[in-house]
């Protein structure tokens, strides 16, 4: 196994046992709320399969089908959490309402809040290794999971507060409407992570920022070149597109220009990890005299 595939299996793993806890947590008490962070661990477990699944199959290696790789199977994890994550909080809400209609009292809430706050610290020590290591192995799968538990980690807190507010007031209409509150929150955060796996599926640009830093590089290391234009990336997983296209002088020999475009390479994948450049050499009637211009 890769560590990022046992980084995913012992998600699986925690997912469980937090499961369980935030599970005997409702049974003690009885508490909608709870319930809700009860149902958001379930997706949680179910994230983390589907987070194994395709780290797995986005490590294998490129064929004659996949023949750039399979690294945007992360991103369709992550999509798929995000429906699950809509399809959880729809849950939530169903149960807020029938609470709502009928309140009740909470049974044993502290007993129910030291075992939900148990597992809500070994939920917030896990969210912080995923995106940690998620965004260090450039994984969406994991960084999705593990912000995906970051939101659980906030809605556990919220929860613990106002249940421990509705059981020191009395007020058990409290416990519903916190219900609420948390699958409003979950819904948010579902939208918020299928809106940036799309854009990864969609072949979005890298960041301005990136993309400035690339440029400088090119600039920098295209020395007997005249210019670079149609400057192109795109994310696949952890892996970096890069193609442009190098204007050099209509006389020089193939390797002289080969030499050039070796030279950019190591550059940008000096910078750029797991970067896979592409570079097409045109002669200088093809200038376009705009783009990145040769130091």
């Amino acid at each position: 196994m890769t560590r990022l595939q046992l980084l995913a299996a012992g998600s699986i793993a925690v997912g469980v046992i937090v499961l369980a806890l935030k599970y005997a947590a409702y049974y003690l008490t009885g508490s909608v709320a709870l319930l809700s962070d009860a149902i958001e661990s379930i997706v949680n477990v179910a994230t983390a399969i589907a987070a194994l699944f395709a780290i797995t199959f986005a490590a294998q290696p490129a064929d004659a089908n996949h023949p750039y790789g399979h690294h945007k199977a992360e991103y369709i994890s992550a999509v798929i959490e995000g429906v699950l994550i809509v399809i959880a909080a729809v849950a939530i809400l169903r149960e807020a309402w029938s609470a709502y209609l009928t309140p009740r009292m909470i049974d044993a809430p502290w007993i129910g809040l030291a075992v939900n706050g148990g597992a809500s610290i070994l939920n917030a020590i896990w969210c912080y290794v995923l995106i940690a290591q998620g965004r260090a192995h450039k994984s969406p799968a994991l960084v999705a999971d593990g912000r995906h538990l970051f939101t659980d980690v906030i809605s556990s807190v919220g929860v613990f507060a106002g249940v421990a507010l509705a059981a020191v007031t009395g007020f058990s209409i409290l416990d519903p409407i916190l219900a609420a509150l948390v699958a409003l929150n979950i819904l948010w955060s579902g939208w918020r992570l299928m809106k940036e796996s799309v854009g990864g599926l969609l072949d979005e640009a890298l960041p301005e920022g990136d993309l400035s830093r690339i440029r400088t590089i090119i600039a920098a290391n295209a020395e007997g070149a005249i210019e670079a234009h149609d400057l192109r990336t795109r994310q696949a997983g952890r892996m970096t597109f890069v193609d442009f296209h190098l204007v050099v002088k209509g006389q020089m020999s193939v390797t002289e220009a080969h030499d050039i475009c070796d030279r950019l390479e190591r550059a940008i994948k000096a910078e750029v990890q797991d970067a896979l450049i592409s570079i097409h050499v045109e002669p200088d009637d093809k200038a376009k005299h705009s783009g990145i211009v040769v130091l």
